[in-house]
């Protein structure tokens, strides 16, 4: 006969199974999202694995944050687990009844704020016209180059997310409207204008892949692109040309934002354009033109 414990312990595992499908089918948080979230609640069940999730008080969420804090986790590293712990929680008080989120009462330690990373417009131009280069090499079939600079025309051209570039479909693209509509964090659907370039280069794509309908960009086995694909694709252009290993998928859509403001848009339209839910998480490209103004101050000015 089965104990209590077992008994617990699976009930335990069916609420973090449910809780995860619910991030994945209702609110539609990304795979790469859901993963780390998952590893997040196992990694909570391996510093309590005595506790069920109905014993769990605001004492064991603090002496966990202390127990990450001195094995020197990142800041970001603990911000993430607290974050999928604290929506977990929320879940678990809002769906199965229970009392309170017992994080509440927990204080993070702040993150610090790094400058974004990303690429300036000589860069950005060799980069989108680097796998028509490769082109030339023949290494892979000409829609597959095809593909790639399509893709990275559009990162740069709209601002995107890599999920919500992964996910795109060919009938979430409008090529009379010049527009695409996306599907953003918390289910946020918003349309963002595409460039010239980028649908030419999507057309292009489009008709040497024979792509009609379904997913908009196809690998291989003619199925979707995964985002760890685009991100080994991505670093393989940025190696061959020299760049940065720090750059990453995600620069692009920094590059998208820090060059708009750059030329005179305003923080709300590139908010909007990002698909931030908040204006501060927007205002860290104000600093990025910022420390750029007081570099050039510094070069140029005679009594700098």
């Amino acid at each position: 006969m089965p104990s209590a414990s077992s008994d617990s312990s699976s009930t335990d595992k069916k609420l973090a199974s449910d809780f995860l499908s619910y991030l994945e089918i209702t609110r539609h948080y990304s795979p790469r999202t859901v993963r780390a979230y998952r590893q997040a609640l196992a990694h909570f069940h391996l510093f309590q694995p005595n506790l069920s999730w109905q014993e769990v008080s605001a004492d064991d969420c603090r002496n966990y944050l202390l127990e990450l804090m001195k094995k020197e986790a990142s800041r970001a590293t603990i911000r993430l687990r607290f974050a999928a712990l604290r929506s977990f929680f929320n879940y678990l008080t809002e769906h199965h009844h229970y009392a309170s989120n017992p994080l509440l009462e927990i204080s993070l330690p702040p993150l610090k704020k790094s400058l974004p990373h990303f690429l300036t417009l000589p860069q950005v131009t060799e980069l989108l016209e680097h796998p028509t280069q490769r082109e030339k090499s023949k290494q892979a079939p000409p829609w597959m180059h095809a593909r790639d600079k399509a893709i990275l025309e559009l990162f740069y051209s709209s601002g995107l997310r890599l999920s919500e570039l992964v996910g795109l479909d060919i009938d979430d693209l409008n090529i009379t409207e010049e527009s695409v509509r996306v599907l953003g964090k918390g289910s946020r659907e918003r349309l963002l204008p595409v460039g010239k370039l980028a649908l030419e280069a999507i057309e292009y794509y489009c008709q040497l892949a024979k792509v009609s309908s379904g997913p908009l960009f196809l690998n291989k086995s003619r199925s979707r692109l995964s985002a760890t694909a685009v991100w080994q694709m991505l670093k393989k252009y940025l190696r061959d040309l020299g760049f940065p290993a720090s750059l990453s998928p995600h620069s692009l859509r920094h590059s998208f934002a820090t060059h708009l403001l750059d030329r005179g848009a305003d923080l709300r339209s590139i908010q909007a354009f990002l698909g931030h839910a908040s204006l501060s998480t927007t205002q860290i490209y104000t600093h990025v033109t910022t420390e750029r103004l007081r570099e050039a101050y510094s070069q140029a000015h005679p009594r700098a």
